[in-house]
């Protein structure tokens, strides 16, 4: 039997309750955010009111959704992923694939002379791979220098930093949970199984 109209809007709650638990953020929070009022996002979660566009809207654009993602409607058409670019702290991340779950970037980081290591922690976990250049990884009190062709993986529970080993810029792969993410671009918000705070 196929999906209902009714079976789609029935899910919509428990989807937008577990954006913002993975989000964390409060009701009160969101509400703020989206301006839709605290009552109303609570009756959308819990299923007793139902969603209208000018609802899902703003949600779609806090959570870093699509409108289709957000009220689980099949992905049809264009399979190719659009590309924006968001440059942070001097480094570009360019999305390679679609908000939920790990997520991919290519991200270039040019090399800044005279920049002392900030030494990091956030929750998740980090798989990088370098595609061009050299990579300065500080990880605890560790040095590793990565080339091109060469991945690490590590728990960012650790003081961390990356950074081009030389004065070329660095361009990796990197894979990070919706933490991670939200870590580095302080944006939206690790791997299936790993340690979390």
């Amino acid at each position: 039997m196929g999906t209902t109209r009714r079976d789609i809007l029935g899910a919509v709650g428990p989807r937008l309750r577990e954006l913002r638990r993975r989000r964390g953020t409060t009701l009160a929070e969101l509400a703020e955010e989206t301006g839709i009022n605290e009552s109303t996002l609570s009756r959308l979660e819990g299923g007793t009111r139902k969603p209208t566009l000018e609802m899902l809207l703003p949600l779609a654009e806090v959570y870093a959704v699509p409108l289709d993602e957000l009220v689980g409607a099949p992905r049809t058409g264009d399979p190719r992923i659009h590309l924006e670019p968001v440059t942070r702290d001097g480094m570009t991340y360019v999305p390679l694939s679609r908000p939920g779950g790990v997520r991919a970037n290519k991200l270039l980081i040019p090399a800044r002379p005279g920049t002392e290591p900030e030494m990091k922690t956030h929750e998740g976990f980090e798989w990088v791979y370098v595609l061009a250049g050299r990579l300065r990884l500080l990880l605890g009190d560790q040095r590793v220098v990565l080339k091109a062709g060469e991945a690490a993986e590590f728990d960012t529970h650790i003081p961390h930093w990356l950074g081009p080993d030389d004065e070329r810029t660095v361009e990796l792969l990197v894979l990070f949970g919706c933490q991670g993410e939200r870590a580095h671009l302080e944006a939206r918000p690790a791997w299936p199984g790993r340690r979390t705070t």
